[in-house]
């Protein structure tokens, strides 16, 4: 087993973020930010739409930042990952394009559609229960798995080609006054943040989290990462039982709060980006969006934390990679 690349200690610097940016030039799209259609008393709300990448989420930046800075022998040898699905079909779309073998480490919960979109792009799948599948993650590798473990939550690269998402945002809306972002493991949210603060932006960047699997928000109360009751549900592409050791100086750092969403907003969330946006998310990718209509005050390291009141408000719509009957079900107004 390839050790994997040390866990990311510290925000990625602008320099840094730029030469993300320049590795995943000509793989990952820049995404367009477009506002949601208004109704009387909603918030300006603009979209981020992470839905459009090739692979259909915003992990395909991550994974070709970090592939791009793995010697070329290494890389040879091939690469793996553990994933749910969307970093699993980043990290096999660019060892495709690179012509190197695959391997993703995915939880036995993972949804079909997204197990056929890895097998599709070459990868091998090598399911494990959950708990095992989050040691993964713990111990940053697979004994016995051949290649370079990309993390998909902690490498310092992949946290840099996720920050480039926040240099996109103010380009496109200098203005923004406050960004929401699903938190799966922190790497995308904490990378935004970063990316706004390298930025020279004040606009503070709140993470939003199913009450299903929310250990960022206990954590931010407590002051410390805490354990929570993990309940699998639709919302398959965020959440955990707790937060990553590593990820918690960075997520308390950069992050303003956390907005907790139960399934029902979720799901009328996607159905609002349907029918008003044409926009097809899945369960994590409208996290943000519940958030932003939700009207709750959001967890923070010193209590309650609020939306700025005036200014737009940027929703990332991180993923659309939703299974169609799961999506079928949802505009029925049920829940899968």
């Amino acid at each position: 087993m390839t050790s994997a690349t040390p866990p990311v200690r510290q925000p990625p610097t602008r320099e840094e973020i730029l030469a993300a940016r320049g590795r995943i030039q000509g793989i990952a799209l820049r995404t367009p930010l477009l506002r949601l259609p208004p109704e009387p008393g909603e918030p300006e709300t603009w979209l981020k739409l992470e839905t459009l990448q090739p692979i259909g989420s915003f992990k395909i930046r991550g994974a070709a930042s970090a592939m791009g800075l793995i010697p070329r022998d290494e890389l040879a040898r091939g690469v793996y990952t553990a994933s749910a699905g969307n970093m699993a079909q980043g990290v096999a779309w660019c060892a495709r394009s690179a012509g190197v073998p695959c391997a993703v480490v995915v939880p036995d919960h993972a949804p079909r559609a997204k197990l056929d979109a890895i097998e599709r792009l070459g990868a091998r799948i090598v399911p494990v229960p959950f708990e095992r599948w989050w040691q993964v993650l713990v111990e940053r590798g697979y004994e016995g798995m051949a290649g370079h473990f990309i993390h998909p939550v902690s490498d310092p690269a992949v946290i840099a080609g996720n920050a480039t998402i926040g240099l996109e945002i103010l380009e496109d809306l200098p203005a923004v006054a406050s960004i929401l972002v699903p938190y799966g493991g922190g790497g995308l949210s904490s990378g935004i943040a970063a990316g706004v603060r390298a930025a020279g932006s004040a606009a503070p960047t709140f993470a939003c989290e199913v009450e299903t699997a929310a250990p960022l928000a206990p954590a931010l109360a407590a002051g410390a990462p805490t354990a929570i009751d993990y309940r699998p549900s639709f919302v398959d592409g965020i959440g955990g039982r707790s937060i990553l050791a590593e990820m918690w100086p960075l997520a308390s750092m950069l992050l303003a709060g956390s907005f907790v969403v139960g399934l029902e907003e979720i799901a009328a969330a996607i159905r609002i980006l349907v029918r008003r946006a044409r926009v097809v998310a899945e369960g994590a990718g409208a996290a943000s969006l519940a958030a932003a209509f939700a009207g709750r005050p959001a967890t923070g390291a010193g209590g309650a934390a609020v939306l700025r009141p005036e200014g737009p408000v940027v929703c990332v719509v991180s993923g659309g990679n939703l299974d169609p009957a799961r999506l079928a079900t949802i505009l029925e107004g049920r829940l899968p």
